[in-house]
Parts: structure tokens; C-alpha cells; sequence
């Protein structure tokens, strides 16, 4: 998985250590020669490129991010595809349960 988002070594290292599931659905991530669907991509809780801090730059599984895409995390919560999955504030990772304190 390269890095094109700009994130400084130091936070990727740091969020690779800490995020070694998905964030949302908890998938334990696998290669993309595995499975595509659940291998781990680089996600903005925060839908802005320009945020890159270890509050806002994670790691899921892209069904999640696929699934997510430009929507904010509090109306992504409530669609179909978490739903059908169980994805919901009381499941998610700490760091999108801070998120969703700040008002995501």
C-alpha cells in the first residue's frame, strides 16, 4: 500500500502500529492478492486531504472506504452498507469515536 497522500513517514508508522484492523467494520486486513475488499487503504475521517494529523489519518478496509467515500461519518454511520455490517458509533475504533465527539 503506498503512501500518496502525503503523510509524513513518522504518522505512518504511528497509524500503522496502532490501526491493524479497520477502524470501522474491525476486518483484520489482508493482502490485496487475497482480497482487494479487505485490504487496507488509507482514510481522512475528516473528508479533507489537506488534514493530515494522527486524529484524522487511518487505516480501513476498502469496502469501507469504498463504501464511505466523500460522505461525512455521521451520515455514512446511518446507511445501509453499516447497517447490514453492524457498523455503528458503539463499534467503530476509538480514534472514529473521538471523531464523532468533535462533531463528525
Amino acid at each position: 500500500m503506498a503512501n500518496n497522500w502525503n503523510i509524513p513517514g513518522w504518522l505512518e508508522k504511528e497509524v500503522r502500529e496502532r490501526d491493524k484492523a479497520c477502524v470501522y467494520c474491525g476486518v483484520k486486513f489482508t493482502s490485496a492478492k487475497v482480497s482487494k475488499k479487505t485490504a487496507a487503504s488509507w482514510e481522512h475521517i475528516v473528508n479533507d486531504a489537506k488534514i493530515i494529523t494522527r486524529e484524522n489519518i487511518t487505516l480501513c478496509c476498502c469496502g469501507c472506504n469504498s463504501s464511505k467515500g466523500q460522505k461525512q461519518l455521521s451520515i455514512w454511520l446511518q446507511s445501509k452498507y453499516c447497517k447490514e455490517r453492524g457498523i455503528s458509533p458503539e463499534s467503530v475504533a476509538p480514534i472514529v469515536n473521538q471523531a464523532i465527539e468533535n462533531g463528525q
